[in-house]
Formats: C-alpha cells, sequence, structure tokens
C-alpha cells in the first residue's frame, strides 16, 4: 500500500502509478494549466474524511503565528522610502497575514509527511516540467502555514520561490479569495508598468479569482505572478499550508524577509544573497 493511501485520493491522483494512463493525462493538464495561466489547482487532492484532521492539526498552532501588521509596497518593502513619483513601489498596502514557521510546526502533522514525501515531490516535478525539485533549506520557510484573521488580507505581492504549493485547511466563511494576474514579469524584466496597472485597477480584466476549498492543491509559479488573498470576512480564520521548493539544493530565504514573515532570522540566513536580479 502506498504510504499516502488514505491521505491523498490516489485513484483520481495516482502518485503511486504517474506513468498509467490515468498518471499521464493528470500531469498533461496540469502542466498545460500552468503553462497558460501559471496556476493549476487539483481540488480534493486530501481526501475528504482527512480534511477535519488538518483543520485541526493546523488551527492547533495557528494562535502561533508571528503577525505584525505593516504598510508595505508590492515588493515587501517600505513604500516610504525613494521612489520615483510614477514607480509602483510608492503604492501602499496594509499587509494583515501571519505565519507559523516550519520549526514551530511538529514533525509528526500530516503536512510535515506530504511535503519532504519523495513521490509527492516527483509528482510535482514532473507537473512543473522539471527534473527534480528540493525542499528548500530554510528551517522556516521552507513549510510554512498562512494565517488570516478575519478583517484582515494579503495584499499583491511576488513570492521569493519559483514554486510554490499550498494547501488550504480551513476557509473563511467569507472573501479570503486567491487572486493572481499570471506573467506580470520574468527574471530579467520587473515590467513595471504592468505591475502598476494591477494596483491601480486599470489592469482588472486580467484577475483571475479562484475560490479553493479545504483540501484543494494548489500549484503556482508565484516568483512572476502578482497575486494576493482577499480580505477575510465572518468569524473563521483562513488557514493556508505553503510548501515551497526549487530546483536548486540548499536554498534559503534572507534574513530580512525571515524577520518580515517570522519577526526573526536564524545565523544560516545572514549569509543568504538573492538569487535573481529582482527587486524582492
Amino acid at each position: 500500500m502506498h504510504r499516502l493511501a488514505g491521505l491523498v485520493d490516489l485513484e483520481h491522483y495516482p502518485l503511486q502509478q504517474l506513468e498509467s494512463e490515468t498518471g499521464r493525462t493528470l500531469i498533461d493538464s496540469v502542466r498545460a494549466r500552468l503553462t497558460e495561466q501559471g496556476c493549476a489547482v487539483l481540488p480534493g487532492f486530501i481526501q475528504p474524511d482527512k480534511c477535519a484532521e488538518l483543520t485541526d492539526e493546523t488551527g492547533s498552532i495557528a494562535d502561533q503565528a508571528y503577525f505584525k501588521e505593516e504598510v508595505v509596497n508590492v515588493y515587501n518593502q517600505d513604500p516610504f522610502q525613494h521612489y520615483a513619483d510614477d514607480h509602483p513601489g510608492r503604492h501602499q498596502m496594509v499587509r494583515g497575514n501571519a505565519f507559523v514557521a516550519r520549526d514551530q510546526i511538529p514533525e509528526q502533522q500530516v503536512v510535515q509527511r506530504l511535503y519532504g514525501d519523495e513521490s509527492f515531490k516527483q509528482f510535482l516535478s514532473h507537473c512543473f516540467s522539471v527534473p527534480k525539485l528540493y525542499e528548500l533549506a530554510d528551517p522556516l520557510s521552507g513549510l510554512c502555514i498562512n494565517v488570516l484573521k478575519p478583517g484582515k488580507q494579503h495584499p499583491w505581492h511576488f513570492d521569493t520561490n519559483e514554486f510554490t504549493v499550498s494547501l488550504l485547511t480551513q476557509s473563511a466563511e467569507a472573501g479570503g479569495s486567491f487572486q493572481f494576474v499570471p506573467n506580470v514579469r520574468d527574471a530579467d524584466n520587473e515590467n513595471l508598468a504592468s505591475v502598476d496597472a494591477v494596483l491601480t485597477g486599470e489592469g482588472e480584466q486580467q484577475i483571475t479569482t479562484l475560490d479553493l476549498r479545504p483540501g484543494d492543491l494548489q500549484l503556482f509559479k508565484g516568483r512572476y505572478a502578482l497575486h494576493r488573498v482577499s480580505e477575510v470576512k465572518g468569524d473563521r480564520r483562513r488557514l493556508t499550508t505553503i510548501f515551497a521548493y526549487s530546483q536548486q539544493p540548499g536554498l534559503m530565504g534572507t534574513a530580512e524577509r525571515s524577520r518580515q514573515l517570522f519577526g526573526r532570522y536564524l545565523p544560516v540566513h545572514r549569509e543568504t544573497q538573492a538569487f535573481d536580479r529582482l527587486m524582492d
């Protein structure tokens, strides 16, 4: 029996038989969506009877999340620093989400088991059309839980890692929609005009909105796609587990980004350099 049997819906997502007809059809479909939109959602990836366990586990540690509401720009930087008048970095937003870091998530939790599972990583590498995916070496940001309380939102931003995989474990009563615009920039060009168009509402027609359900797995190329989570409404917080992978082994976050997201950084973060030339 496959080690993820009972957790993952292996009938529809055959991690144990990727070369089967069902497996090849699935991978081809995911690749097409990632190529076209930079995003693919796998509904019901987690078995329905396991969703409650996931909600309980992530909910049990959600109060440990580091929270500091900050005024930021789209690059998660201080918008009050010097920018030209027409630069999108001048656009101010309030970041209200909180994070539980990897070293706060108990090893026995389901999300820890899933993150490091070799068949899961192999499946993801096929989907992203890369030879191999590595877990981030970062002891804080490789695996984390994103917590959005009612009245809070995660404003427009880019991810620091190229490949992001997320699993919704608790949805908001209302609001809390994931919104994105694919391919706003690339590794060599910030495309400031395109960023500005989204921030000012002129590019509203480009926005795709997803209403995810607990147990849905999302594959996303967030380094180049502008994205946000809209304001959470009602009495229930929104919980998402984020699995971060890279094509390069040993990738770490910077000390400044770690401080911003987790309120702390470790000695290993002091030596980390950005892996591309983009602003964030």
